[in-house]
């Protein structure tokens, strides 16, 4: 009660200076009387009530206080809404755990509306976008996190993911350095590198296809195996496999060693796998799917 009074007795000694003033007109000092002796019958102090006297008048204590609130960081003016977006955040990264991703982006980009400056909210935005395979999307905002904390390592190592995902591999390699350079003992950002310097070997390879085909992994695949048996009934599919064979053993059409149209026969596998596609194209889907998920393996790193 005491910081109330004192406050009433600063709003007094205002009011009566105030009142003593000629730019106010006899009705306007009177009311002002009337406001400074409704004050002191409520909180029954008056003037000569001195030892609730400030060492600044009211006018310096509001000046001050005004100054000191425009220089205030947005983060404590706005604690409201930092303290929602950190909230955000959180149900995002449960979101991720739960593997809903589509509903842990909506998390991210509600708390960075709240706090467009939080670096960690468009990280964890980027993670969540792969997982939908929107690798564009995830590098956008690896790039915004990394605009607003240069040095935030976890971005450049989720952006080597998506730019490798998106068969960026030379960029893929500098941001995997990067995020090296930050955090030298990362596990997941050196082997993450070195399938990424592979990758970059590969398609540069004359020969290198960049696929990292698993073909144990594709003939243990029972959705492969009921897709080949159902193949092999195909009256089509079994005059151009007999084909194949006919040239690989040195039949009608093959001359020394077996394998003279060699065209025919790269023709002829082409043809094969176009009924493959048409006889299940999600398997093949599954598959590309597979083969991309082999070098995302710091996906499942947690989330700050």
């Amino acid at each position: 009660m005491s910081s109330v009074k004192r406050l009433v007795y600063a709003v007094i000694h205002f009011l009566r200076e105030q009142s003593q003033m000629d730019t106010f007109t006899p009705d306007e000092q009177e009311s002002l009387e009337v406001a400074i002796q409704c004050l002191e019958t409520v909180f029954k102090i008056t003037l000569e009530d001195t030892h609730l006297a400030s060492s600044q008048h009211l006018i310096e204590m509001f000046t001050n206080s005004i100054q000191k609130n425009d220089m205030m960081p947005l983060s404590r003016s706005l604690p409201e809404g930092v303290v929602k977006a950190d909230q955000l955040k959180d149900e995002g990264n449960n979101h991720m755990k739960e593997e809903n991703y589509g509903a842990a982006v909506d998390c991210y980009t509600r708390a960075i509306e709240l706090d467009p400056n939080n670096a960690v909210y468009y990280c964890n935005r980027a993670a969540a976008q792969s997982k939908l395979n929107n690798f564009r999307e995830a590098i956008k905002d690896c790039e915004s996190a990394i605009a607003i904390d240069p040095k935030y390592s976890k971005a450049y190592g989720r952006m080597g993911l998506a730019l490798t995902s998106v068969n960026k591999y030379e960029e893929a390699v500098t941001s995997y350095q990067k995020a090296l350079d930050l955090d030298p003992e990362n596990d997941s950002y050196k082997s993450n590198l070195k399938m990424a310097e592979q990758k970059l070997r590969d398609v540069s390879s004359p020969t290198g296809t960049g696929l990292g085909f698993d073909m144990a992994s594709l003939i243990n695949n029972p959705a492969f195996i009921s897709m080949a048996a159902s193949l092999m009934q195909n009256p089509q599919i079994q005059q151009l496999m007999s084909g194949m064979m006919s040239n690989a053993i040195g039949g009608p059409a093959a001359g020394v060693g077996g394998l003279s149209d060699l065209s025919s026969l790269i023709h002829a596998g082409q043809q094969f796998a176009q009924q493959i596609q048409q006889q299940n194209p999600e398997l093949i889907e599954q598959l590309r799917n597979h083969i991309r998920s082999r070098y995302l393996s710091g996906s499942t790193e947690e989330h700050s």
